[in-house]
């Protein structure tokens, strides 16, 4: 049975930076993870993101793998990847769509008149993760660092952030073997935002090196980004920002 975690909530709207900064210090040190609030994106917009991303998965697979990926962008069918590779499982149970930069020809998409508004969306929505660069500013304060450290370093450059739409269909078979939606794994990069629609499954834990593992449910909060710091953030601060599986 797994514990519920309570993550600390950051405002990205306060007036008080240094005091956010140091609530991001402190949450990134204890959990690696933490809600963020106020953070600009419009809860109707996320709503229509989720609303667009259910029409795509929901068609034939014979549509969905038009637009297989390619260059890190496009559809991941069922079982494509494993991020735990050390499991037996034939692979992860879930399916998605990923998004990098809007300028370029990398990205696919479906057509028009089978998905209307759909890229124009989730392009939208892209444009609208702001919200990370505000973070990393704040992240830098944290560091005690200058506040544009890392737009100094280049890490705004392109390609900035990789969006991703993940499905999880659930039991897919009837078989004994265990499956998981993503299995135990830490994410690359610097930051990863997570918006989720309620539905529970994400886990945390906070001690890797411990036997038996202890893994936390982290409950979704409505209007919140869950917010997890990635390797790239924790090899960059000498591990004192400290990543947990997920």
């Amino acid at each position: 049975m797994c514990d519920a975690l309570q993550l600390p909530i950051v405002d990205l709207s306060s007036p008080d930076r240094f005091s956010t900064a140091n609530s991001i210090r402190q949450a990134c040190i204890d959990h690696g993870f933490f809600y963020l609030v106020n953070h600009g994106v419009d809860e109707e917009l996320v709503n229509k993101v989720f609303e667009q991303s259910s029409k795509f998965f929901s068609l034939p697979i014979e549509e969905k793998m038009k637009v297989i990926i390619k260059n890190y962008n496009g559809y991941s069918p069922l079982f494509a990847g494993k991020l735990d590779t050390t499991l037996s499982t034939k692979g992860d149970s879930k399916e998605g769509f990923y998004v990098s930069q809007l300028a370029g020809d990398l990205n696919q998409w479906p057509l028009e008149e089978d998905l209307p508004s759909w890229r124009s969306t989730i392009e939208t929505y892209y444009q609208l993760l702001s919200a990370g660069t505000k973070l990393l500013s704040l992240i830098a304060l944290s560091l005690k660092l200058d506040e544009d450290f890392f737009e100094k370093v280049g890490a705004f450059n392109e390609p900035l952030a990789s969006l991703g739409l993940l499905h999880y269909p659930g039991e897919v078979d009837s078989s004994n073997e265990e499956i998981y939606g993503a299995s135990a794994h830490s994410d690359f990069g610097m930051l990863t935002l997570l918006v989720t629609n309620g539905v529970p499954g994400l886990q945390i834990c906070r001690e890797k090196s411990e036997q038996p593992q202890v893994w936390e449910d982290v409950p979704s909060k409505s209007g919140a980004f869950i917010v997890n710091i990635g390797d790239m953030m924790e090899r960059w601060t000498n591990c004192l920002f400290r990543w947990h599986s997920s």
